[in-house]
């Protein structure tokens, strides 16, 4: 991938030098920007008036994904050491004789 603000300053210094003026030039970039961020926008379907909504409906789905991926792996430890904790105490119960004779 090609270094876009090198090549940028590369061509704005190119056409300085030709003699076009600068206060053009960055109002001629701030607009080619502006077009291609709605063009981007609309080929991802977010150019209409519901797309702030839909990408706030997407963001609040995305946290409570990782909200319940997080509470499945915390539930997963809790188990497993529950898990353990009683295999310990099963162990410990057999090695003193208080159960399996």
């Amino acid at each position: 991938m090609t270094d876009h603000n090198a090549t940028l300053a590369l061509l704005l210094a190119q056409a300085e030098r030709q003699g076009a003026d600068m206060v053009t030039l960055r109002a001629l970039i701030e607009e080619a920007s502006g077009a291609g961020a709605e063009r981007a926008l609309a080929a991802l379907g977010l150019k209409d008036e519901h797309a702030r909504r839909d990408m706030d409906d997407l963001r609040e789905l995305l946290r409570a994904w990782r909200d319940a991926k997080r509470s499945a792996w915390k539930a997963i430890v809790a188990w497993t050491v529950r898990i353990l904790l009683a295999l310990l105490v099963a162990g410990m119960a057999v090695k003193m004789g208080w159960i399996g004779r």
